[in-house]
């Protein structure tokens, strides 16, 4: 079992900050959730004595399912800021020519004031994993959570950026007409890299999962839903090691520690390597009425001095 330590007597940033002790069982809940029961040891026992098609399925499955882990820990997380609106369903965003067209051949300040019709169709659209709007403030995240960055290309990251950009034109409109008239002032989007100590653009919008802080006005968000991956492998470890050996039956799907996770054989991120040959990781020109004002779109931004 992974203890959560309480953080160090700092001043507080924001108003709101995570309570550790109250979250301990909330977290250990998920990490059961999504390890049960595709990913428990006995069913990591089975599959290697099936068959290595059988193997190589819980192996591809790994990165999935944390995948979604770290989807419920933001939104676990964002229930610590009552100021916020979480949204994850019904947010599938029209990705239109016009919008492309915008983000792809100017620059941000020339589109930051515009937003399009939502209502305006077309076959190609985008939808985040989650839209975290501040009641308050206005201010609407538009967040894309990637396991990992390191198969994206930086081609291929450009065109994610552009589609998020693109569909955040819209968002507001979106919004409005499908969410009981929630009105978005400004819209920024961010990819939430959960690698490890992987690629990140502060400016450009790829942060990673400890400035998670910053998207929730939440102190302690982000070393929380670190902890929480932490606590998914270890948990996938000690499975992995029970399923290995009869010896070990004892310890499925308990609290027992397995190291292995920084270079081992067997650890996740070995496993993860053989997944990542197998998935992937992830995925109207009206204007709005005038009576709503401008919409600001363009990248999170890191506060320079504390939350306004």
């Amino acid at each position: 079992m992974t203890n959560l330590l309480a953080s160090p007597a700092l001043p507080t940033p924001y108003q709101h900050s995570v309570d550790f002790k109250l979250l301990e069982p909330k977290l250990e809940a998920l990490v059961a959730e999504a390890t049960a029961p595709t990913l428990s040891a006995e069913a990591m026992r089975q599959s290697f004595n099936a068959s290595l098609e059988e193997a190589a399925s819980v192996l591809r499955s790994v990165p999935i399912h944390e995948g979604r882990l770290l989807e419920r820990g933001i939104d676990l997380l964002a229930a610590c800021n009552p100021d916020l609106v979480v949204l994850t369903e019904n947010i599938r965003l029209a990705v239109t020519p016009a919008a492309m067209q915008l983000v792809e051949h100017n620059e941000a300040h020339l589109y930051r004031g515009l937003t399009l019709d939502a209502d305006t169709g077309g076959r190609k659209s985008y939808t985040p994993d989650h839209l975290i709007i501040n009641r308050l403030t206005g201010v609407a995240h538009m967040v894309d959570v990637k396991r990992s960055l390191t198969s994206y290309e930086a081609s291929r990251i450009a065109g994610l950026k552009n589609r998020m950009l693109a569909s955040a034109v819209v968002a507001p409109d979106h919004v409005y007409k499908e969410h009981r008239r929630l009105t978005i002032k400004e819209v920024r989007v961010v990819i939430l890299n959960a690698q490890a100590g992987g690629r990140t653009d502060i400016k450009g919008g790829i942060w990673p999962l400890s400035h998670l802080d910053h998207l929730l006005e939440v102190t302690g968000a982000g070393e929380v839903l670190l902890t929480l991956r932490k606590m998914f492998r270890e948990r996938i470890d000690a499975n992995w090691a029970a399923a290995r050996g009869p010896t070990a039956a004892s310890d499925m799907d308990g609290s027992t520690s397995v190291t292995g996770l920084d270079g081992s054989a067997e650890d996740v991120g070995d496993m993860d390597s053989v997944a990542a040959q197998w998935t992937d990781a992830g995925e109207g020109n009206a204007a709005v009425p005038d009576d709503r004002p401008p919409v600001i779109v363009g990248f999170a931004q890191v506060p320079a001095a504390g939350p306004h």
